[in-house]
Protein backbone atom coordinates (compact mmCIF):
# COMPACT_ATOMS: atom_id res chain seq x y z
CA UNK A 1 0.00 0.00 0.00
CA UNK A 2 2.79 2.68 0.78
CA UNK A 3 3.19 3.09 -3.03
CA UNK A 4 0.11 3.60 -3.94
CA UNK A 5 -0.14 5.94 -1.47
CA UNK A 6 2.99 8.10 -2.54
CA UNK A 7 1.98 8.21 -5.83
CA UNK A 8 -1.71 9.14 -4.74
CA UNK A 9 0.11 12.08 -2.60
CA UNK A 10 1.83 13.00 -6.05
CA UNK A 11 -0.14 13.19 -8.60
CA UNK A 12 -3.27 13.83 -6.63
CA UNK A 13 -1.40 16.34 -3.98
CA UNK A 14 -1.90 14.86 -0.69
CA UNK A 15 -4.67 12.44 -1.10
CA UNK A 16 -2.79 10.01 1.24
CA UNK A 17 0.26 10.52 3.47
CA UNK A 18 2.47 7.91 5.16
CA UNK A 19 3.52 7.15 8.53
CA UNK A 20 6.23 8.91 9.75
CA UNK A 21 7.88 5.76 11.62
CA UNK A 22 7.58 4.12 7.91
CA UNK A 23 9.54 6.71 6.65
CA UNK A 24 11.95 6.20 9.68
CA UNK A 25 12.77 2.30 9.05
CA UNK A 26 16.80 1.51 9.16
CA UNK A 27 17.43 5.43 9.95
CA UNK A 28 19.68 5.78 13.39
CA UNK A 29 17.83 8.50 15.21
CA UNK A 30 17.29 10.37 18.66
CA UNK A 31 13.78 11.36 19.03
CA UNK A 32 14.21 14.67 21.12
CA UNK A 33 10.20 15.71 21.28
CA UNK A 34 7.04 14.46 19.21
CA UNK A 35 5.47 11.30 17.70
CA UNK A 36 6.55 8.96 15.60
CA UNK A 37 3.00 7.51 14.30
CA UNK A 38 1.80 10.95 12.43
CA UNK A 39 1.13 11.30 8.92
CA UNK A 40 3.71 13.09 7.33
CA UNK A 41 3.05 14.39 3.70
CA UNK A 42 6.19 14.99 2.06
CA UNK A 43 10.10 15.19 2.37
CA UNK A 44 12.20 18.82 1.70
CA UNK A 45 15.53 20.21 2.27
CA UNK A 46 14.77 23.50 0.27
CA UNK A 47 12.30 25.01 3.32
CA UNK A 48 10.50 26.95 0.14
CA UNK A 49 9.48 23.46 -0.83
CA UNK A 50 7.99 22.85 2.30
CA UNK A 51 4.35 22.22 2.07
CA UNK A 52 1.86 21.24 5.23
CA UNK A 53 2.71 18.16 7.25
CA UNK A 54 6.78 17.82 5.92
CA UNK A 55 9.38 16.76 6.75
CA UNK A 56 12.27 18.68 6.99
CA UNK A 57 15.47 17.70 6.55
CA UNK A 58 18.28 20.16 7.73
CA UNK A 59 21.40 20.05 5.27
CA UNK A 60 24.59 21.80 6.39
CA UNK A 61 26.26 22.74 2.84
CA UNK A 62 29.09 24.45 1.56
CA UNK A 63 27.63 27.75 1.74
CA UNK A 64 24.30 28.08 3.26
CA UNK A 65 23.21 25.44 6.34
CA UNK A 66 20.16 24.48 6.32
CA UNK A 67 19.92 24.67 10.09
CA UNK A 68 18.99 28.33 10.29
CA UNK A 69 15.81 27.48 7.88
CA UNK A 70 14.16 25.45 10.65
CA UNK A 71 12.01 28.49 11.96
CA UNK A 72 11.18 28.96 8.08
CA UNK A 73 10.27 25.47 7.90
CA UNK A 74 8.18 25.54 10.58
CA UNK A 75 6.49 28.71 9.52
CA UNK A 76 5.37 26.68 6.27
CA UNK A 77 4.18 24.01 7.79
CA UNK A 78 6.68 21.31 8.56
CA UNK A 79 5.26 18.46 10.76
CA UNK A 80 8.98 16.85 11.57
CA UNK A 81 12.02 18.17 11.59
CA UNK A 82 15.55 16.17 11.44
CA UNK A 83 18.97 18.26 12.15
CA UNK A 84 22.13 16.94 12.88
CA UNK A 85 22.68 19.66 15.46
CA UNK A 86 21.22 20.98 18.96
CA UNK A 87 18.20 22.96 17.92
CA UNK A 88 16.59 25.89 19.70
CA UNK A 89 13.02 25.86 18.51
CA UNK A 90 11.17 28.86 17.89
CA UNK A 91 8.38 30.22 20.40
CA UNK A 92 6.09 30.01 17.79
CA UNK A 93 6.62 26.28 16.87
CA UNK A 94 3.92 23.96 17.57
CA UNK A 95 4.10 21.86 20.59
CA UNK A 96 2.82 18.85 18.25
CA UNK A 97 6.07 19.25 16.50
CA UNK A 98 8.57 16.61 16.32
CA UNK A 99 11.92 17.01 16.36
CA UNK A 100 14.30 14.51 15.86
CA UNK A 101 18.60 14.20 16.00
CA UNK A 102 21.03 12.56 13.21
CA UNK A 103 24.38 11.85 13.12
CA UNK A 104 24.46 12.92 9.75
CA UNK A 105 21.80 15.05 7.21
CA UNK A 106 22.88 14.31 4.28
CA UNK A 107 22.89 10.43 4.99
CA UNK A 108 19.44 10.66 6.56
CA UNK A 109 18.33 12.38 3.22
CA UNK A 110 19.02 9.89 1.40
CA UNK A 111 17.45 6.68 3.47
CA UNK A 112 14.37 8.90 4.29
CA UNK A 113 13.57 10.04 0.14
CA UNK A 114 14.48 6.08 -0.12
CA UNK A 115 11.91 5.32 2.14
CA UNK A 116 9.61 8.01 1.55
CA UNK A 117 9.22 6.63 -2.40
CA UNK A 118 9.06 2.60 -1.68
CA UNK A 119 12.72 2.38 -2.36
CA UNK A 120 11.90 2.61 -6.38
CA UNK A 121 15.60 1.45 -7.07
CA UNK A 122 14.65 -1.94 -6.43
CA UNK A 123 12.05 -2.28 -9.12
CA UNK A 124 14.39 -0.86 -11.74
CA UNK A 125 17.32 -2.23 -13.81
CA UNK A 126 19.92 0.24 -12.29
CA UNK A 127 22.98 1.05 -14.46
CA UNK A 128 25.45 3.73 -12.92
CA UNK A 129 28.51 5.14 -14.98
CA UNK A 130 31.10 7.04 -13.53
CA UNK A 131 34.44 8.59 -14.42
CA UNK A 132 35.48 11.96 -15.64
CA UNK A 133 34.80 12.10 -19.31
CA UNK A 134 32.91 9.78 -21.34
CA UNK A 135 29.45 9.20 -19.36
CA UNK A 136 27.16 10.68 -21.67
CA UNK A 137 27.95 9.21 -24.68
CA UNK A 138 27.74 6.04 -23.05
CA UNK A 139 24.46 6.68 -21.25
CA UNK A 140 23.17 7.12 -24.83
CA UNK A 141 24.31 4.20 -26.67
CA UNK A 142 22.59 2.39 -23.84
CA UNK A 143 19.68 4.08 -24.30
CA UNK A 144 19.91 3.33 -27.88
CA UNK A 145 20.45 -0.10 -27.64
CA UNK A 146 18.02 -0.89 -24.92
CA UNK A 147 15.22 1.09 -27.42
CA UNK A 148 16.49 -1.54 -30.04
CA UNK A 149 15.80 -4.61 -27.29
CA UNK A 150 12.15 -3.14 -27.09
CA UNK A 151 12.88 -2.15 -23.68
CA UNK A 152 12.22 0.74 -21.55
CA UNK A 153 14.80 3.31 -20.05
CA UNK A 154 15.40 6.50 -18.80
CA UNK A 155 18.29 8.81 -18.19
CA UNK A 156 20.01 10.57 -15.42
CA UNK A 157 23.23 12.93 -16.25
CA UNK A 158 24.42 15.88 -17.78
CA UNK A 159 22.60 16.43 -20.25
CA UNK A 160 18.89 16.08 -17.92
CA UNK A 161 16.64 13.85 -16.64
CA UNK A 162 14.94 11.90 -19.39
CA UNK A 163 11.79 9.63 -18.48
CA UNK A 164 9.80 8.69 -21.67
CA UNK A 165 10.33 11.33 -24.18
CA UNK A 166 10.43 14.20 -21.42
CA UNK A 167 13.43 15.87 -20.72
CA UNK A 168 13.93 18.13 -18.08
CA UNK A 169 16.92 19.61 -16.67
CA UNK A 170 18.96 18.83 -13.56
CA UNK A 171 20.97 21.80 -11.07
CA UNK A 172 23.48 19.05 -10.75
CA UNK A 173 24.66 16.02 -13.27
CA UNK A 174 23.68 13.83 -10.21
CA UNK A 175 20.60 15.49 -8.09
CA UNK A 176 20.02 15.29 -4.65
CA UNK A 177 18.78 12.44 -2.82
CA UNK A 178 15.45 13.96 -2.51
CA UNK A 179 14.99 14.33 -6.14
CA UNK A 180 16.64 11.72 -7.90
CA UNK A 181 13.91 9.25 -5.37
CA UNK A 182 11.71 10.89 -6.75
CA UNK A 183 12.62 10.54 -10.58
CA UNK A 184 13.67 6.78 -10.06
CA UNK A 185 9.87 6.20 -7.91
CA UNK A 186 8.36 8.49 -11.31
CA UNK A 187 10.56 5.59 -13.76
CA UNK A 188 9.05 2.72 -11.66
CA UNK A 189 5.54 4.11 -11.72
CA UNK A 190 5.76 4.51 -15.41
CA UNK A 191 7.09 0.83 -16.00
CA UNK A 192 9.98 1.76 -16.95
CA UNK A 193 12.36 -1.11 -17.15
CA UNK A 194 16.07 0.52 -17.04
CA UNK A 195 17.50 3.42 -15.28
CA UNK A 196 20.96 4.37 -16.65
CA UNK A 197 22.62 6.66 -14.28
CA UNK A 198 25.74 9.02 -14.68
CA UNK A 199 26.57 9.20 -11.00
CA UNK A 200 29.32 12.45 -10.38
CA UNK A 201 32.03 12.05 -7.61
CA UNK A 202 30.06 14.83 -5.80
CA UNK A 203 27.17 12.82 -5.82
CA UNK A 204 28.88 10.08 -4.35
CA UNK A 205 30.76 11.89 -1.59
CA UNK A 206 27.68 14.23 -0.65
CA UNK A 207 25.47 10.56 -0.76
CA UNK A 208 22.83 11.60 -3.38
CA UNK A 209 23.09 8.23 -4.41
CA UNK A 210 23.01 6.54 -0.89
CA UNK A 211 20.89 3.82 -0.13
CA UNK A 212 20.21 3.29 -4.25
CA UNK A 213 20.38 -0.55 -5.74
CA UNK A 214 22.32 -0.66 -8.36
CA UNK A 215 23.11 -3.61 -10.97
CA UNK A 216 25.52 -2.72 -13.26
CA UNK A 217 28.76 -0.19 -12.54
CA UNK A 218 30.54 1.09 -15.35
CA UNK A 219 34.34 3.37 -15.03
CA UNK A 220 35.61 5.31 -17.91
CA UNK A 221 38.75 7.12 -17.04
CA UNK A 222 40.27 9.74 -13.84
CA UNK A 223 41.72 13.07 -15.09
CA UNK A 224 42.17 15.87 -12.84
CA UNK A 225 38.61 17.58 -12.12
CA UNK A 226 36.29 18.68 -9.10
CA UNK A 227 39.59 18.77 -6.86
CA UNK A 228 38.37 21.69 -5.25
CA UNK A 229 35.96 19.33 -3.31
CA UNK A 230 38.24 15.99 -3.31
CA UNK A 231 41.93 17.92 -2.82
CA UNK A 232 44.05 15.09 -4.54
CA UNK A 233 43.48 12.47 -7.32
CA UNK A 234 43.76 9.83 -4.81
CA UNK A 235 40.14 11.57 -2.51
CA UNK A 236 39.02 11.49 -6.24
CA UNK A 237 39.31 7.80 -7.26
CA UNK A 238 37.87 6.69 -3.75
CA UNK A 239 35.01 8.42 -4.16
CA UNK A 240 34.28 7.25 -7.89
CA UNK A 241 35.57 3.84 -6.07
CA UNK A 242 32.15 4.22 -3.74
CA UNK A 243 30.01 3.01 -6.62
CA UNK A 244 31.75 -0.04 -7.03
CA UNK A 245 30.77 -0.17 -3.56
CA UNK A 246 26.89 -0.39 -4.69
CA UNK A 247 26.67 -3.10 -7.46
CA UNK A 248 25.21 -6.37 -7.15
CA UNK A 249 25.63 -7.87 -10.81
CA UNK A 250 28.18 -6.67 -12.87
CA UNK A 251 31.11 -4.38 -12.91
CA UNK A 252 32.73 -3.01 -16.26
CA UNK A 253 36.16 -1.14 -16.52
CA UNK A 254 38.12 0.42 -18.80
CA UNK A 255 41.17 -1.49 -18.77
CA UNK A 256 43.53 1.44 -20.70
CA UNK A 257 43.00 3.51 -17.67
CA UNK A 258 45.66 3.95 -14.71
CA UNK A 259 43.02 4.16 -12.01
CA UNK A 260 40.74 1.40 -14.15
CA UNK A 261 43.41 -0.83 -13.46
CA UNK A 262 44.01 0.11 -9.74
CA UNK A 263 40.13 -1.08 -9.63
CA UNK A 264 40.35 -3.72 -11.45
CA UNK A 265 42.74 -5.59 -9.16
CA UNK A 266 40.53 -4.55 -6.48
CA UNK A 267 36.57 -5.73 -7.95
CA UNK A 268 38.49 -9.28 -8.11
CA UNK A 269 37.42 -10.57 -5.02
CA UNK A 270 33.85 -8.99 -4.87
CA UNK A 271 30.96 -10.42 -5.60
CA UNK A 272 29.50 -8.55 -8.93
CA UNK A 273 30.70 -10.23 -12.19
CA UNK A 274 33.25 -8.10 -13.75
CA UNK A 275 33.99 -7.24 -17.24
CA UNK A 276 37.21 -5.25 -18.97
CA UNK A 277 37.19 -3.20 -21.72
CA UNK A 278 39.74 -1.06 -23.58
CA UNK A 279 42.09 -0.31 -27.06
CA UNK A 280 45.61 -0.83 -25.31
CA UNK A 281 45.20 -3.61 -22.75
CA UNK A 282 44.33 -6.88 -22.88
CA UNK A 283 40.75 -6.40 -22.11
CA UNK A 284 37.43 -8.73 -22.12
CA UNK A 285 35.69 -6.61 -24.91
CA UNK A 286 38.48 -5.08 -26.98
CA UNK A 287 38.40 -3.51 -31.02
CA UNK A 288 41.17 -3.38 -33.43
CA UNK A 289 40.98 -2.77 -37.66
CA UNK A 290 39.90 0.88 -36.62
CA UNK A 291 39.61 3.38 -39.46
CA UNK A 292 38.80 7.02 -38.14
CA UNK A 293 37.14 9.91 -40.42
CA UNK A 294 36.14 13.42 -39.31
CA UNK A 295 32.33 11.87 -39.25
CA UNK A 296 32.18 8.15 -38.19
CA UNK A 297 35.11 5.26 -36.88
CA UNK A 298 34.99 2.24 -38.12
CA UNK A 299 36.67 -0.76 -36.42
CA UNK A 300 35.95 -4.71 -35.42
CA UNK A 301 34.42 -5.41 -31.79
CA UNK A 302 35.65 -8.36 -30.26
CA UNK A 303 33.95 -10.01 -27.26
CA UNK A 304 32.80 -13.17 -25.62
CA UNK A 305 30.07 -13.78 -27.29
CA UNK A 306 31.84 -12.93 -30.63
CA UNK A 307 32.85 -10.11 -32.96
CA UNK A 308 30.79 -8.01 -35.11
CA UNK A 309 31.67 -4.61 -37.63
CA UNK A 310 30.98 -1.21 -35.93
CA UNK A 311 30.48 2.12 -37.30
CA UNK A 312 30.22 4.60 -34.77
CA UNK A 313 28.84 8.28 -36.01
CA UNK A 314 30.98 10.17 -33.51
CA UNK A 315 34.67 10.64 -34.25
CA UNK A 316 38.21 9.65 -32.24
CA UNK A 317 39.06 6.89 -30.08
CA UNK A 318 37.54 8.37 -27.23
CA UNK A 319 34.07 7.06 -28.53
CA UNK A 320 35.70 3.79 -29.89
CA UNK A 321 35.94 3.29 -25.60
CA UNK A 322 32.76 4.08 -24.90
CA UNK A 323 30.96 2.20 -27.43
CA UNK A 324 32.92 -0.90 -26.11
CA UNK A 325 31.92 0.08 -22.79
CA UNK A 326 28.01 0.20 -24.04
CA UNK A 327 29.15 -3.25 -25.79
CA UNK A 328 30.34 -4.69 -22.63
CA UNK A 329 26.74 -3.93 -20.87
CA UNK A 330 24.87 -5.24 -23.83
CA UNK A 331 26.80 -8.49 -23.41
CA UNK A 332 26.33 -8.62 -19.31
CA UNK A 333 22.67 -8.18 -19.73
CA UNK A 334 22.34 -11.01 -22.62
CA UNK A 335 21.36 -8.48 -25.11
CA UNK A 336 22.47 -10.06 -28.77
CA UNK A 337 25.37 -8.26 -30.73
CA UNK A 338 23.29 -7.63 -33.67
CA UNK A 339 20.71 -5.61 -31.32
CA UNK A 340 23.82 -4.15 -29.66
CA UNK A 341 25.29 -2.60 -33.06
CA UNK A 342 21.96 -2.15 -34.15
CA UNK A 343 21.59 0.43 -31.13
CA UNK A 344 25.09 1.87 -31.27
CA UNK A 345 25.35 2.38 -34.32
CA UNK A 346 21.31 4.30 -34.36
CA UNK A 347 23.49 6.56 -32.47
CA UNK A 348 23.90 9.85 -34.89
CA UNK A 349 24.96 12.26 -32.76
CA UNK A 350 25.07 13.22 -28.93
CA UNK A 351 23.86 16.95 -27.92
CA UNK A 352 27.43 19.37 -27.69
CA UNK A 353 29.80 16.31 -27.73
CA UNK A 354 32.01 16.91 -31.08
CA UNK A 355 28.50 18.74 -32.39
CA UNK A 356 29.24 20.30 -35.85
CA UNK A 357 26.46 22.98 -35.47
CA UNK A 358 27.78 25.24 -38.63
CA UNK A 359 29.35 23.31 -41.49
CA UNK A 360 29.12 24.78 -45.15
CA UNK A 361 32.24 25.12 -47.95
CA UNK A 362 34.10 27.28 -45.87
CA UNK A 363 34.72 26.31 -42.56
CA UNK A 364 32.82 23.66 -39.69
CA UNK A 365 32.15 24.79 -36.45
CA UNK A 366 32.12 22.21 -33.62
CA UNK A 367 30.78 22.65 -30.04
CA UNK A 368 32.13 20.28 -27.36
CA UNK A 369 31.56 20.07 -23.57
CA UNK A 370 35.47 19.42 -23.06
CA UNK A 371 36.29 21.13 -19.81
CA UNK A 372 39.26 19.24 -18.39
CA UNK A 373 43.02 19.39 -20.30
CA UNK A 374 42.71 15.22 -20.97
CA UNK A 375 39.06 15.62 -22.50
CA UNK A 376 40.22 19.45 -24.20
CA UNK A 377 43.98 17.07 -25.18
CA UNK A 378 41.56 14.76 -26.86
CA UNK A 379 39.16 16.80 -28.78
CA UNK A 380 42.25 18.23 -30.58
CA UNK A 381 43.97 15.27 -31.06
CA UNK A 382 40.94 14.06 -33.04
CA UNK A 383 40.56 16.73 -35.03
CA UNK A 384 44.07 17.45 -36.41
CA UNK A 385 44.32 14.84 -39.01
CA UNK A 386 40.97 16.28 -40.69
CA UNK A 387 41.76 20.03 -40.20
CA UNK A 388 43.12 20.97 -43.60
CA UNK A 389 44.04 24.94 -42.55
CA UNK A 390 44.01 26.14 -38.61
CA UNK A 391 41.91 24.97 -36.17
CA UNK A 392 40.80 28.14 -34.33
CA UNK A 393 39.81 27.10 -30.18
CA UNK A 394 37.59 29.49 -28.00
CA UNK A 395 37.58 27.86 -24.87
CA UNK A 396 37.24 29.11 -20.97
CA UNK A 397 37.89 27.34 -18.10
CA UNK A 398 35.10 27.37 -14.80
CA UNK A 399 35.49 29.12 -12.04
CA UNK A 400 38.04 26.36 -9.39
CA UNK A 401 38.87 28.40 -6.60
CA UNK A 402 42.65 28.65 -5.39
CA UNK A 403 46.11 26.45 -6.49
CA UNK A 404 43.62 24.08 -7.57
CA UNK A 405 41.62 26.15 -10.01
CA UNK A 406 44.77 27.72 -11.34
CA UNK A 407 46.94 24.30 -12.06
CA UNK A 408 44.01 23.52 -14.48
CA UNK A 409 43.85 27.00 -15.74
CA UNK A 410 47.84 26.76 -16.44
CA UNK A 411 47.45 23.12 -17.88
CA UNK A 412 44.47 23.93 -20.12
CA UNK A 413 46.65 26.72 -21.50
CA UNK A 414 49.30 24.32 -22.16
CA UNK A 415 46.82 22.07 -24.12
CA UNK A 416 45.76 24.80 -26.01
CA UNK A 417 48.92 26.37 -27.16
CA UNK A 418 50.41 22.88 -28.08
CA UNK A 419 47.29 21.59 -30.09
CA UNK A 420 45.57 24.47 -31.34
CA UNK A 421 46.97 26.88 -33.92
CA UNK A 422 44.84 29.72 -32.37
CA UNK A 423 42.99 30.44 -28.98
CA UNK A 424 40.64 32.78 -28.04
CA UNK A 425 40.44 32.58 -24.19
CA UNK A 426 37.13 33.56 -22.54
CA UNK A 427 34.92 33.32 -19.85
CA UNK A 428 33.34 29.10 -19.10
CA UNK A 429 31.12 30.18 -15.39
CA UNK A 430 33.62 32.85 -13.71
CA UNK A 431 30.66 32.78 -11.05
CA UNK A 432 31.68 35.07 -8.54
CA UNK A 433 35.59 35.19 -9.57
CA UNK A 434 37.21 37.91 -11.78
CA UNK A 435 37.09 36.66 -15.30
CA UNK A 436 39.86 38.74 -16.19
CA UNK A 437 42.52 36.95 -13.54
CA UNK A 438 41.18 33.73 -14.59
CA UNK A 439 42.08 34.78 -18.17
CA UNK A 440 45.35 36.19 -17.44
CA UNK A 441 46.29 32.96 -15.34
CA UNK A 442 45.49 30.92 -18.74
CA UNK A 443 47.30 33.15 -20.86
CA UNK A 444 50.43 33.40 -18.98
CA UNK A 445 50.22 29.62 -19.33
CA UNK A 446 49.71 29.61 -23.25
CA UNK A 447 52.65 32.35 -23.55
CA UNK A 448 54.98 29.92 -21.66
CA UNK A 449 54.32 27.16 -24.27
CA UNK A 450 54.55 29.31 -27.09
CA UNK A 451 50.73 29.51 -28.37
CA UNK A 452 49.05 32.33 -30.18
CA UNK A 453 45.90 33.52 -28.43
CA UNK A 454 43.66 36.50 -27.79
CA UNK A 455 41.66 37.09 -24.72
CA UNK A 456 37.85 38.13 -24.63
CA UNK A 457 35.98 38.10 -21.52
CA UNK A 458 32.80 38.48 -23.14
CA UNK A 459 31.98 34.82 -24.34
CA UNK A 460 29.44 35.50 -27.00
CA UNK A 461 32.11 38.50 -28.71
CA UNK A 462 35.33 35.72 -28.77
CA UNK A 463 33.03 33.62 -30.24
CA UNK A 464 31.64 36.03 -33.11
CA UNK A 465 35.47 37.00 -33.36
CA UNK A 466 36.73 33.53 -33.47
CA UNK A 467 34.02 32.77 -36.50
CA UNK A 468 34.79 35.85 -38.09
CA UNK A 469 39.00 34.95 -38.11
CA UNK A 470 38.41 31.83 -39.70
CA UNK A 471 39.23 31.46 -43.24
CA UNK A 472 38.67 28.76 -46.06
CA UNK A 473 39.00 25.11 -44.56
CA UNK A 474 39.72 26.43 -41.30
CA UNK A 475 37.78 24.27 -38.24
CA UNK A 476 36.50 26.49 -35.20
CA UNK A 477 36.24 24.82 -31.90
CA UNK A 478 34.82 25.79 -28.93
CA UNK A 479 34.44 23.98 -25.90
CA UNK A 480 33.61 23.81 -22.20
CA UNK A 481 29.47 24.05 -22.59
CA UNK A 482 28.92 21.76 -24.64
CA UNK A 483 25.17 20.83 -24.45
CA UNK A 484 24.80 23.80 -21.68
CA UNK A 485 22.47 26.84 -23.06
CA UNK A 486 23.22 28.89 -19.74
CA UNK A 487 26.11 30.89 -18.63
CA UNK A 488 27.19 32.06 -14.75
CA UNK A 489 28.09 35.59 -14.27
CA UNK A 490 28.15 35.80 -10.41
CA UNK A 491 25.12 34.90 -8.97
CA UNK A 492 23.12 35.40 -12.14
CA UNK A 493 22.22 32.74 -14.72
CA UNK A 494 21.99 34.01 -18.66
CA UNK A 495 20.48 32.36 -21.31
CA UNK A 496 23.41 31.44 -23.41
CA UNK A 497 22.86 29.10 -26.47
CA UNK A 498 26.16 28.57 -28.66
CA UNK A 499 24.87 26.72 -31.54
CA UNK A 500 22.48 29.71 -31.93
CA UNK A 501 24.96 32.38 -31.30
CA UNK A 502 27.39 30.62 -34.24
CA UNK A 503 23.77 30.13 -36.59
CA UNK A 504 22.85 33.76 -36.08
CA UNK A 505 26.65 35.03 -37.03
CA UNK A 506 26.77 32.76 -39.86
CA UNK A 507 23.43 34.42 -41.15
CA UNK A 508 25.03 37.87 -40.65
CA UNK A 509 27.69 37.52 -42.63
CA UNK A 510 26.66 35.85 -45.05
CA UNK A 511 23.45 38.49 -45.91
CA UNK A 512 26.63 41.07 -45.25
CA UNK A 513 28.72 39.36 -47.88
CA UNK A 514 25.35 39.13 -50.48
CA UNK A 515 25.15 43.04 -50.26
Amino acid sequence: MHRLAVWNYIYRKGLYALILSFVLQDLAFERIQGDLNQEVSSVAFDSREVMPGAIFVAISGFTVDGHRYIPAAIAQGASVIVAEQPVELPLSAPSALTLLQVQDTRDALARISANFYGRPTEKLNMVGITGTNGKTSISYFIKSILDQAGQSSGIIGTIGTLIGEELRKNKNTTPEALYLQQSFAEMAQRGIDTCVMEVSSHALSLKRVAYSSFHTGIFTNLTPDHLELHRSMEEYFEAKAMLFDMTSRCNIINADDPYGALLIQRLRTRPAALLTYGLEQDADIYADNISYAIDATRFTAHTPAGSIELEVRLPGSIYVLNSLAALAWAYASGIPLETAKAGIQAVEGIKGRMEVVYRDDHNTVIVDFAHTEDSLEKVLSTLRPYAKSRIILVFGVYAAPGKLGLDKRRAMGRVAAQHADFSVITSDNPKDQDPDAIIADIAAAMQEHQGSFKGMVDRKEAIEYALALAEKDDIVLITGKGHETSQIIGTTEIPFHEAQIVNDFKKRQLLNHGQ
